[in-house]
């Protein structure tokens, strides 16, 4: 079975850690440990988020220009493929030391096109980086041109978060994939390119969601299984009340008609909905500690064009 692997945030970095390399790398031995239980007799491919890692580097990038005066910041396309290389390393070392020496590993850094029309560079919405005062906020606001929006009592940098139209490694990724590598690839949700009036590829200051690019890159790879992987068991209707249910088995258009909680999930639900609905295949989401019994059918939020018992559990 090919199965594409969306590993959340947790994956890296629990929530409320100090942001160490230490830190981040016991938390990918445990996700390297669920992948590999997976591993044999599956083609696998992951997929990683990047949101900490990003907010860090621009942070230091923004101290460096501080002291240096003169020298530009990093954009952030560039920092995202830092990130890409510097998350899939680690992944890719953690695994290699579970698998057998033969299993072959790659992390790809990872191009993906957005449409230089799409409405989210008008309204941009993704917050990156660290949370600043308001006079902090307004001074970085007209001298870097950020645009800045409330995080709480404080201001966070915001970005536009453009939906992914094209994966411009897919041709590698799959030839890498049909020889048996394991490949770690759009990380962050990819690097997000676009072309200029001239026809050149260049970066863009934006993010895109990675749950949106790795139902993308499963649809594009005919993947029989995404999996995205979070620190919660399943989807809960009315999550956070007395009331609340996980949700075993569900339809797109179940999954449209429930009021689900606003934030993370949504991302989460619409890429799942959109690689069951454009495939015809199954997405899953659930914990990552359950992925073995996710691979067997016995675990996470099943999204499937296939009405089947929707089972929810107290």
């Amino acid at each position: 079975m090919r199965i594409v692997i969306a590993l959340g945030g947790n994956a890296l970095l629990q929530r409320g850690q100090p942001m160490t390399a230490e830190n981040q790398r016991a938390n990918v031995r445990v996700a390297a440990e669920c992948i590999a239980a997976i591993a044999h007799g599956n083609e696998i491919v992951v997929a990683h988020g990047n949101g900490p890692q990003v907010g860090l580097l621009a942070l230091q990038a923004a101290a460096y220009h501080d002291l240096a005066h003169g020298v530009a910041s990093y954009p952030l396309d560039v920092l995202g493929a830092q990130t890409e290389a510097m998350i899939g390393y680690v992944i890719e070392q953690e695994l290699g030391n579970l698998l057998p020496v033969e299993q072959s590993l790659a992390t790809l850094l990872t191009m993906i096109e957005v449409d230089r029309d799409d409405p989210a560079f008008g309204h941009p919405t993704k917050p990156i980086g660290p949370v600043y005062d308001f006079e902090t906020a307004e001074r970085l606001k007209v001298a870097s041109g950020w645009a800045i929006a409330p995080d709480g009592d404080k201001f966070r940098r915001v970005v536009a978060s453009p939906k992914p139209k094209r994966i411009f490694e897919i041709q590698s990724i799959r030839s890498l994939v049909e020889t048996g590598t394991i490949v770690i690839c759009a990380g962050g949700g990819g690097i997000p390119t676009m072309y200029d009036d001239s026809g050149r590829l260049h970066g863009v200051e934006a993010v895109i969601d990675k749950d949106s690019a790795s139902a993308l890159l499963a649809e594009q790879l005919d993947a029989d299984l995404l999996i995205i992987a979070t620190d919660v068991d399943g989807v809960y209707a009315n999550w956070g009340t007395t009331n609340q249910t996980k949700l075993g088995h569900v339809t797109p258009d179940e999954l449209a008609c429930l009021e689900l909680p606003a934030g993370s999930m949504g991302p989460k639900v619409e890429a799942a909905c959109r690689f069951a609905r454009t495939t015809g295949n199954e997405a899953v989401i659930g914990s990552l500690a359950d992925i073995t019994a996710i691979v067997q059918g016995t675990a996470g939020t099943r999204v499937s064009p296939v009405p089947g018992p929707m089972a929810p559990t107290r």
